[in-house]
C-alpha cells in the first residue's frame, strides 16, 4: 500500500509536502495507519486524540495507547478531554454530532495557536460509500452524493482512495498494533447498520464494486465542479452588489429552467431551505419577505433584495456634543466652524442655537416627515424614501438625528431646512458622517 500512498502524495496532494501537519489519531486502525504511512514518508506530522469520555476506561485507554504510539514514534502529541455528554445537552445536539463539533473546534484552535499548516483525518473508500448511503437514504442533491471531500480548506483526507481491507493488509503486513472501539459494533447506529447489514451484500454483487463507486463517486463530484462554477458564473451576472445589500432582478431569475433546483443552487449559502416560499416570492407583492437564520430576502419591485439579519441595528441612541461618537451605529464627528462649506450628503452645517442637546439618534417612524433642506414646506418621510428609490432594507437601515421631536438630518441624506445656518447665525456647528 505505501507505493500507492506515496504516488497519491506526490501526484494529488504534493501542497503536504514540506509542511507542519496535524493528524487526527483516535487510536483506530485507520488513524494509526495513517500515521505510519505518513511517518514512513518522511512527512511533518504530530498526533491530536480527542478523548470524549464517552466508553469509560476504553477511552482512556485509547488515550493512553495514542500517548505511547508517539513517544515511539518520537512525534508531538496534543490529547484533550471533553464532557460531550453535557455539550451534547446544552447544544441540543446528537452525542454524535457534538463530538464532531468539539473534535473540530479543537483542531482549529490548534491551527490557529501552534501553527499547523492542515489537519488530516483517516477517512477512506468505504466511510464515503458509508456516507453516500446514509445521504441517500435521508433524501439528498447531488452535492450529498458526491462524498467526503479529499481537501476542505485546512482538512486533508490522505487515505480517500484505499479501502478498509487495503488500510488492514498494510497494518496486519506491518505488525502494527490498534485500538478496537467496541461502539463500531454496535447496529444501534445508522452508519454501523450501513456498514455490517448492507456494504457487504452490496460488494457481493460485483468483485470490483468498491472500485466502481469510487469511479462512479469521481464523476459526480466533476459533475458537481461544473455545476458550481456555473452558479458562481451566473451570480456575478445576477447579485449586483449594493451598500449592505444584494439586488437581483427577478425577471432573470424567471428565465432559469428548471427554477427550484436554480433557487436552491443560488440561495443554499444563505440559508434558505423552503423553495416553495423563495419561488412564491417572485410574483407577490412588493415589500414581501422571507428569512433564514443569517439572511432577509425581500421583493422590491423588479428586484429581490438580499441582506445579513446581523447587520441589523435598532434603538434609540443619545448623542452630545462632547460626548464619543464612535460607539454610536453610525460614526458622527461634530466640530465647530466658523466658515460654511458646500453641504453634501455626508456633511451638513447647522445653527447650534436652534439644536437642544442632547439629540436623539432613531429609526424612523411612520408618520415621519421633516423640511428638506433647499425646499420649500414638508415632506413625508415614507415620500422622500421612496423619490430616493430607497427598498425597504434601506429604510429599515437608515438612521435619524433628531432635536426634541423635530428630525435634524436623515443621516447621509439630506438635512432639514428649519436647522440651517442664516446671516444671523452666530455659533455653527459642522457635522460629518464617517464612513
Amino acid at each position: 500500500m505505501f507505493p500507492k500512498f506515496k504516488q497519491h502524495i506526490t501526484n494529488a496532494m504534493p501542497f503536504l509536502k514540506g509542511q507542519s501537519l496535524l493528524l487526527a489519531c483516535s487510536g483506530g486502525l485507520d488513524s494509526v495507519v495513517l500515521t505510519h504511512l505518513c511517518i514512513e514518508e518522511g512527512m511533518d506530522v504530530a498526533l491530536a486524540h480527542c478523548n470524549f469520555n464517552l466508553r469509560g476506561k476504553e477511552s482512556d485507554g485509547d488515550e493512553k495507547f495514542v500517548r505511547e504510539l508517539a513517544s515511539k514514534l518520537k512525534v508531538e502529541v496534543f490529547v484533550k478531554r471533553f464532557d460531550t455528554e453535557q455539550y451534547a445537552e446544552e447544544k441540543r445536539l446528537s452525542v454524535q454530532m457534538a463530538a464532531r463539533e468539539l473534535r473540530y473546534q479543537w483542531f482549529d484552535e490548534l491551527l490557529r495557536t501552534k501553527g499547523f499548516d492542515y489537519v488530516l483525518t483517516a477517512h477512506h473508500a468505504d466511510d464515503s460509500l458509508e456516507t453516500f448511503l446514509i445521504n441517500l437514504s435521508r433524501g439528498t442533491g447531488i452535492e450529498g452524493l458526491s462524498g467526503i471531500p479529499e481537501v476542505n480548506q485546512k482538512v486533508v483526507r490522505p487515505l480517500l482512495p484505499f479501502s478498509r481491507d487495503e488500510i488492514l493488509g498494510y497494518a496486519q503486513s506491518g505488525n502494527h498494533h490498534w485500538r478496537e472501539d467496541s461502539s463500531n459494533v454496535s447496529t444501534k447506529y445508522l452508519r454501523n447498520k450501513i456498514r455490517h447489514n448492507i456494504v457487504p451484500n452490496l460488494k457481493e454483487l460485483h468483485p470490483t464494486f468498491l472500485q466502481n463507486f469510487i469511479n462512479t463517486q469521481h464523476h459526480l463530484q466533476q459533475t458537481n465542479g461544473m455545476v458550481k462554477q456555473h452558479l458562481h458564473e451566473l451570480k456575478s451576472e445576477l447579485f449586483l452588489e449594493g451598500e449592505d445589500v444584494i439586488n437581483i432582478p427577478i425577471a432573470e431569475l424567471q428565465k432559469l429552467h428548471p427554477l427550484e433546483s436554480y433557487l436552491y443552487g443560488l440561495f443554499k449559502d444563505y440559508g434558505f431551505t423552503e423553495w416553495n416560499d423563495l419561488k412564491n416570492l417572485l410574483t407577490a407583492m412588493s415589500g414581501k419577505q422571507v428569512f433564514s437564520k443569517t439572511h432577509q430576502l425581500l421583493k422590491d419591485r423588479d428586484n429581490l433584495v438580499l441582506s445579513e439579519i446581523k447587520n441589523r441595528v435598532n434603538g434609540t441612541y443619545t448623542v452630545y456634543l462632547e460626548g464619543n461618537t464612535s460607539k454610536l451605529p453610525v460614526h458622527l464627528l461634530f466640530e465647530h466652524t466658523e466658515t460654511v462649506e458646500k453641504q453634501g450628503e455626508n456633511v451638513v452645517f447647522l445653527d447650534k442655537e436652534k439644536l437642544n442637546f442632547p439629540l436623539v439618534l432613531r429609526k424612523w417612524e411612520k408618520g415621519d416627515y421633516f423640511y428638506p433642506f433647499g425646499m420649500q414646506g414638508k415632506k413625508k418621510l415614507s415620500k422622500f424614501f421612496k423619490d430616493e428609490k430607497m427598498n425597504l432594507v434601506s429604510k429599515e437601515k437608515q438612521w435619524l438625528l433628531c432635536s426634541g421631536g423635530d428630525i435634524v438630518w436623515v443621516v447621509g441624506k439630506r438635512a432639514d431646512e428649519r436647522f440651517r445656518v442664516e446671516d444671523s447665525t452666530e455659533e455653527i456647528i459642522k457635522i460629518t458622517l464617517v464612513k
